[in-house]
């Protein structure tokens, strides 16, 4: 025990003494130290400006070294450690470069314990050796500190642009964009502020129908999507490209599980709170019977009547009030007929198919429809009125 007592000792005096000469080296350490670190690294030459590099290491190198001649209590190498850090996952410099740069130290720390030795007490070399796990176990701690103080900054930050990012999409999105905060958008979201853009918005019949994330692609070929999560529905800003709208229908139909409506396509960010009003108008013309993709193009008299619901209330009432009157088995089979032949654009054969009856059972029924409303399906106009007030049945219940 006396021996080993003895060594430790010494081990101690040998240590103390070589951290004491170091810390008058201080300037020259760190100079050596900042430019190995910056001639190996090209991050830290980009990203952290030289007196700001040279003043971190010269602090911690002061307090690495000087942790030598303190008590473990006193040591405040960790604290110095992780304010570097914080300071580095700031400025954007990698992780690797940060904990490199600790190797780096490490080496010069320990090359200048062993030259000042080496100079003053050469016969104490085998001593100093026997503390060298001592050091690097020491620099080890402070990478420790530093990899976790860089893990929080960097989801702290994370935490803090995703809320940006949301926020400058809520804000095109609601109409709010003037010029500058459309130029800040296209910086922040990486994004033309003029290009063709197209805005989606989905209504899942389900929370539990979300598609793990699978129905929220980031991007669909050549076209990318930022989606804005709402608690019934979402939001995704289409950047199109040089895609055309049935390329966009094609490639999202995989991922809706349930309703989507898509606006037609907007030159630019600026124009994204009309694009999502139009969205929005375009949804309400899904019945929500299964999955189904609206586009306002292909539904533009379903989207009059949603946008006018008093005026289209009236409209089916003044029409279609004989058939709404029957009961409900009667009318949803003349409802369903008349929708039928309409979709088959007046075959009454083609309709037959789908209802699966006879051609003249369809014949028998449309005669009736236009018995009960004093409509003709032979008059262009009356076959408007009736579309949009079946429309306006269909559409007003579901909204």
């Amino acid at each position: 025990m006396g021996i080993r007592t003895t060594t430790d000792d010494e081990v101690r005096r040998i240590m103390q003494l070589a951290a004491r000469r170091l810390l008058g080296r201080l300037p020259e350490l760190t100079d050596e130290l900042v430019a190995r670190t910056r001639d190996t690294d090209e991050a830290y030459r980009r990203m952290v400006p030289t007196d700001d590099h040279w003043q971190s290491v010269y602090e911690a190198m002061r307090e690495g070294i000087g942790a030598i001649l303190l008590p473990v209590s006193e040591r405040r190498d960790l604290q110095q450690a992780e304010k570097t850090a914080l300071r580095r996952a700031e400025q954007g410099l990698p992780m690797d470069s940060l904990l490199r740069s600790y190797r780096v130290s490490a080496q010069v720390m320990w090359d200048g314990l062993v030259g000042v030795i080496a100079e003053e007490e050469p016969d104490s070399l085998p001593v100093l050796i026997r503390g060298a796990t001592k050091v690097w176990n020491a620099v080890d701690r402070q990478a420790v500190a530093a990899a976790e103080a860089y893990r929080r900054r960097e989801a702290e930050m994370f935490g803090r642009t995703a809320e940006r990012i949301q926020a400058l999409l809520d804000a095109l999105l609601e109409d709010r964009a003037d010029a500058t905060l459309v130029r800040s958008a296209a910086a922040a979201l990486d994004l033309p502020e003029l290009g063709r853009y197209a805005v989606v918005i989905t209504r899942l019949p389900g929370r539990d129908d979300h598609a793990a994330d699978g129905a929220r692609p980031a991007s669909l070929g050549a076209m990318r999507l930022l989606w804005r999560m709402r608690p019934d529905y979402e939001v995704a800003v289409v950047l199109l490209h040089d895609e055309e709208m049935d390329t966009l229908v094609g490639a999202l139909r995989p991922h809706v599980t349930g309703c989507a409506g898509i606006s037609p396509a907007v030159e630019g960010l600026g124009e994204l709170g009309r694009a999502r009003r139009l969205a929005e108008l375009a949804l309400r013309t899904c019945t929500g019977e299964g999955p189904e993709i609206a586009r306002l193009e292909d539904r533009l008299p379903s989207a009059l009547v949603v946008s006018q619901p008093e005026l289209a209330g009236h409209l089916s009432a003044a029409v279609l009030r004989p058939v709404l009157a029957l009961d409900p088995a009667d009318r949803e089979v003349l409802l369903g007929t008349l929708e039928a032949w309409l979709r088959c654009e007046g075959s009454a054969m083609r309709a037959a198919g789908q209802l699966y009856c006879h051609r003249n059972t369809v014949f028998n029924r449309i005669r009736r429809i236009e018995q009960l409303t004093g409509r003709s399906l032979a008059r262009p106009l009356d076959i408007v009125e009736i579309s949009l007030a079946l429309d306006a049945v269909r559409l007003l219940a579901a909204n």
